[in-house]
């Protein structure tokens, strides 16, 4: 896959440069570049990161940073069999739990919430930082809804973490999740409260939670005034009539639709 010229390589993380240094030149630097595509492409072109994160692996698979990064890739594409199987392979390599909720994450993409909830449970949890931790509430109550227990999706999501008013990078996706689990159980002025405030911590947009809270509201937007030439009556001294177009009310982004694929590796590595 073509990599543009201003790719040196050299843009990825040290530690993983490090992690690199065990090939060849050569072979380091081809791999570099392509992991610099997959963090390039990833949020905006899920597949092409895909692609480059093939070749990486296929250039390297025996390095714990391109077996993660193909697991990402193929994570964002929604392979999550085999987002799984790159995830507990990097786990096996560097012993590392946090992974653990991405992994977790891919079980209820297979239709799984039930396992998703055991690994929740999991002695690995307690080894995770304070955002991995965060991060694994999200996925249980998420397993939780996709079970349909939606008070207990709430319950979980309560937590010091939600309560708190310090601001951090998890405080938005808290805050929306939570929001969101009042809204779909029916507690929609409750709901509206916790999307205001996580309007009040997305500084990053990381969220549509001012979408979210405009649609409760029943605020349309506007994006500008067309002028329609088919509709537009032009008077003798040709001055234009401009006709308004029609508003559309604003919508939240649809929810990705989990796959059917299956696992491949070995269950009992989700055993800890």
């Amino acid at each position: 896959m073509p990599i543009p010229d201003d790719v040196t390589g050299e843009e990825i993380d040290k530690d993983v440069r490090q992690e690199l240094q065990s090939l060849p030149k050569g072979l380091a630097e081809d791999v570099s570049r392509n992991l610099v595509m997959v963090a390039r492409l990833i949020d905006e072109d899920p597949e092409g990161a895909y692609g480059y994160s093939r070749v990486a692996l296929r250039l390297a698979s025996r390095v714990a940073a391109v077996r993660e990064a193909a697991g990402f890739a193929a994570y964002a594409s929604q392979k999550y069999s085999e987002a799984l199987a790159e995830f507990r392979a990097a786990r096996r390599m560097t012993g590392n739990v946090d992974l653990w909720p991405v992994m977790a994450d891919c079980e209820r993409g297979l239709g799984r919430p039930e396992k998703a909830l055991d690994m929740a449970g999991a002695p690995e949890v307690q080894k995770l930082d304070k955002a991995g931790q965060v991060e694994m509430r999200l996925v249980a109550a998420g397993a939780r809804r996709d079970m349909d227990q939606l008070d207990a999706a709430i319950v979980t999501l309560q937590s010091p973490e939600l309560a708190s008013n310090s601001v951090q990078p998890w405080t938005a996706r808290l805050r929306y999740a939570y929001a969101d689990a009042l809204l779909a159980a029916g507690r929609e002025g409750e709901a509206r409260e916790w999307f205001a405030k996580a309007v009040e911590s997305d500084k990053d947009g990381s969220t549509d939670a001012s979408d979210r809270l405009a649609e409760l509201d029943g605020v349309e937007f506007v994006d500008a005034l067309v002028e329609d030439d088919s509709e537009s009556d032009t008077d003798s001294d040709g001055d234009v009539e401009v006709v308004n177009s029609e508003v559309p009310e604003a919508k939240s982004a649809p929810e990705a639709e989990p796959t059917d694929d299956s696992v491949d590796g070995d269950e009992d590595d989700l055993k800890g």
